[in-house]
């Protein structure tokens, strides 16, 4: 007898694909299980949203947390917009805890973070400037000297500036920049060198007792540029004194006085301050210059230390010229960031 082979048909393929709005929906519904309904999402996290306005107060007041104690307020003004960090997990342990109070109070220090550094994460630079500007920290131990001279000079910048050059590598840099920069000059451990002719280079007093800051007049084409170049006092977090910056301080005073004494109209600092433009202790500074970082550059512009940079010590700042562009060069053999900058130095346009 012939046997009959039958294919059964099924109704019931298996189960369909989830789509992606279910499972959208259902991570959802997880998060939120043990929050509706509960009285009690109001009543958790207390500490954590205290913690929140703390850290929303710190930012607000920063100006406020006093120097007398191991220059807290300094030291909170260098790591400042670090202070960030706390807030993202903030909210994590907000939501882990399930508490509504905690979560609303994180968008306190939120909002806070953003007025103070929220500009600094769009795009401000525009195109075009007629003088570029760079200065690098190369560090007394670099290792290779010529290799960063060459590095930083490829940028094109018509003037740049040199920190921490000891004595004996005074000659391996002048070697490796002459090609690029027809002018420059010296004194003690800070040099500028330039593609135009330099006038009235001298060092400037910074109450240190060596030379480690100086001015020149830039002859320009469009006209008179002073150039100061500078590196303050270092500082040191020390677990018995605190964050100590007095000789940065007073360093930093004497070379704001320099500035404001300066007779040019258009006025350029380049160098390592030691501290960032939020540090009130710059202020001597800062007070009468535009950061062309804060003004032009994209991002936070950290300069140190070259392998994670953790701050903007580095600094560009201007008077009498308008910022166009800001930013941090490749890294070189120094544990700093070279820094650049294009201005406009014609500012009737």
């Amino acid at each position: 007898m012939a046997q009959q082979a039958y294919v059964t048909e099924t109704d019931n393929p298996g189960p369909a694909p989830e789509r992606p709005g279910t499972r959208l929906r259902r991570l959802a519904s997880r998060l939120l299980d043990g929050w509706r309904g509960d009285p009690r999402v109001w009543r958790r996290g207390i500490v954590l949203a205290l913690l929140a306005l703390l850290l929303a107060l710190v930012m607000v007041l920063h100006a406020h947390v006093p120097n007398r104690i191991g220059n807290l307020g300094s030291l909170t003004e260098t790591f400042l917009p670090w202070f960030g960090v706390f807030i993202p997990v903030l909210l994590v342990l907000a939501v882990v805890r399930k508490s509504a109070t905690a979560l609303i109070a994180v968008v306190l220090p939120a909002l806070v973070w953003l007025n103070l550094f929220g500009g600094l994460l769009t795009a401000k630079t525009d195109g075009g400037g007629d003088f570029m500007v760079a200065t690098h920290n190369v560090n007394a131990d670099n290792p290779d000297p010529t290799a960063t001279a060459q590095d930083v000079a490829s940028s094109g910048a018509d003037v740049l500036a040199l920190e921490e050059v000891p004595a004996a590598d005074v000659p391996v840099y002048e070697k490796a920049l002459a090609p690029t920069y027809k002018y420059h000059a010296v004194e003690g451990t800070v040099g500028l060198w330039s593609k135009y002719p330099m006038t009235g280079v001298r060092a400037v007093d910074i109450r240190l007792g060596w030379k480690r800051a100086m001015r020149a007049t830039v002859a320009t084409p469009e006209g008179p540029l002073a150039v100061y170049v500078a590196h303050l006092p270092s500082v040191r977090v020390k677990v018995e004194a605190g964050f100590t910056a007095r000789q940065r301080d007073r360093s930093a005073d004497a070379l704001g006085q320099a500035i404001a004494d300066e007779p040019v109209k258009r006025v350029v600092l380049l160098g390592d301050l030691n501290g960032t433009t939020n540090d009130r202790s710059l202020n001597a500074v800062t007070s009468q210059m535009r950061s062309t970082q804060g003004a032009a550059g994209s991002g936070f512009g950290f300069s140190w230390p070259a392998s994670f940079p953790m701050a903007r010590i580095d600094h560009i700042m201007v008077r009498g010229v308008d910022p166009v562009s800001s930013w941090t060069l490749p890294r070189t053999a120094s544990d700093h960031l070279p820094v650049a900058a294009r201005v406009n130095l014609d500012t009737t346009s």
